[in-house]
């Protein structure tokens, strides 16, 4: 009998009142590995209130003990980060050393967050009028909501909840609730590392859930990543409702081959790109704009090394796993279909694979088209799957024009030997996050996630010093106390002496 998952409320499992559940399914077999119960409104106002009335002791405890707390988050996760990667194996399907990456990623944004007492620092001006001190300070906002993905299942929380929750704040998460173990389990960390309860708390569910986070007035912010249309909805609703919200949409990220560039490593970069983790990366390559007379070569070395990839179970050492979904696979594998109905060459296809793996899994095995073009679906879609397009382009300009083009701004690529070429394109080109002989250039925490145009809605970005404003507000307090006269009376605007 499979297992039934509840939220996380008040440092313990809160079964809630919702009486709808739904499948969690393991990825590589096809079988149900759990039951999810999904949230009614009442449990939506139940974690909130939890985390509301959290809210005033988190935020006034010192900063040298919530960064106590935020160490020892990470010494667990460290010592157990094993653990987290075979959770999220286990749901979403990645492999193992995929899962163990995006675990080390996620504890990146942990330690950058215990160094948060430099990060909420204000500022100090003495004697600004006539005996006048004026200083300013960051603080919390109060309950913050986080609505997370499928596909990173602890990274993309942990971008949000450790800078949060280090700057004062509470929190609750809404995991996708096709992965919510890890989640659960990283609520149970954060129990054994010290942190009071209701300072993190775990609301699974599907819509219901959402729309609640988003319009419940106790809740500050919202910090979002999933699909544009998506984030879209998630922007409107939050800021219409008064909350700061940032919203991390789709993508379509392209990876531009100049002729002096080293074709075997642009080969090894796009297959590491656009198949890892099934191709289910926001930061994937999906698009590979081979310039003039590369294209027959660099598409012979990534069909090479295509047809050599082992797809399965991510727990049986493979290259690549399933997709998400039964739902996900049809999706993709209808995407293939158009891609040859429109007229593409299909070089390898991904939908006769024979998986490594037991049961009836959702496998779609790496694809790869030529010859595509601007207007095929296959390259103005977000596929989120394993699918890699070749698009065939006569020049640099060419190529930079279709990429600024693109209503996505996530990510881009450019392999070249050439520093000249590189410097031009990463001032050129309209996307958010840049690399140069780098396939998926995910920033270090210190730095900021986010792309531009349809990839982002607001104007803040994930983590780094971005994350510490969007989680915190200013403050200035001007005062005055060595005259003891009030100056009499005068209506006049104030003025600086």
């Amino acid at each position: 009998m499979a297992t039934t998952l509840h939220h996380w409320m008040n440092g313990a499992t809160f079964e809630g009142s919702g009486g709808r559940f739904s499948d969690v399914t393991d990825p590589a077999t096809g079988e149900v590995s759990a039951q999810l119960a999904l949230a009614a409104p009442e449990d939506v106002d139940a974690v909130v209130g939890a985390a509301a009335a959290a809210f005033p002791g988190w935020r006034d405890t010192s900063l040298a003990r919530r960064t106590q707390v935020l160490f020892a988050f990470r010494e667990l996760l460290n010592a157990r980060k094993g653990e987290l990667a075979a959770i999220i194996t286990s749901e979403h399907g990645k492999v193992l050393s995929d899962a163990l990456g995006e675990v080390s990623r996620g504890q990146e944004v942990v330690e950058f967050a215990c160094g948060m007492p430099h990060l909420v620092k204000g500022a100090f001006t003495e004697n600004a009028s006539t005996k006048v001190d004026v200083h300013s300070v960051r603080q919390p906002l109060g309950v913050v909501g986080i609505i997370s993905p499928f596909n990173f299942p602890a990274m993309v929380p942990m971008w949000f909840f450790p800078i949060a929750i280090a700057a004062g704040n509470t929190v609750v998460l809404k995991p996708s609730e096709k992965v919510p173990t890890a989640s659960l389990w990283m609520a149970q960390l954060w129990k054994e590392a010290g942190l009071p309860d209701g300072v993190f708390n775990v609301l699974n569910g599907d819509k219901v859930a959402v729309d609640g986070l988003l319009t419940h007035p106790d809740v500050a912010s919202i910090s979002f990543v999933g699909s544009t249309p998506i984030a879209r909805y998630v922007y409107e609703t939050g800021t219409s409702h008064g909350k700061r919200v940032q919203a991390l949409g789709g993508a379509k990220n392209h990876m531009l081959v100049l002729p002096d560039a080293d074709l075997d490593l642009a080969a090894d970069q796009a297959v590491n790109a656009g198949y890892g983790s099934a191709g289910e990366r926001c930061m994937a390559i999906s698009a590979v704009l081979a310039v003039g007379t590369v294209a027959d070569e660099l598409v012979a070395k990534i069909k090479e090394r295509t047809v050599g990839l082992r797809t399965g179970d991510g727990r049986r050492g493979c290259d690549m796993g399933p997709l998400v979904t039964a739902a996900a696979r049809d999706r993709v594998s209808g995407y293939v279909d158009a891609g040859e109905a429109e007229g593409a060459t299909l070089v390898v296809d991904g939908r006769t694979v024979q998986p490594d793996s037991d049961g009836a899994g959702f496998f779609v095995g790496p694809t790869l088209f030529d010859h595509v073009t601007p207007d095929m679906s296959i390259y103005t879609d977000e596929i989120f799957g394993p699918v890699l397009s070749v698009v065939r382009v006569d020049s640099y300009a060419e190529g930079v024009a279709l990429i600024n083009a693109n209503p996505y701004g996530n990510g881009t690529a450019i392999f070249t030997n050439d520093g000249g070429a590189a410097r031009q394109f990463q001032n050129e080109v309209n996307v958010g996050m840049i690399g140069i002989n780098v396939p998926v250039p995910v920033p270090m925490a210190y730095y900021s996630f986010g792309g531009w145009k349809n990839s982002l809605f607001g104007d803040s970005h994930a983590h780094g010093v971005e994350g510490v404003h969007f989680f915190t507000r200013g403050k200035v307090i001007t005062s005055r106390w060595l005259d003891p006269s009030h100056g009499g009376l005068n209506l006049g605007f104030p003025q600086n002496d």
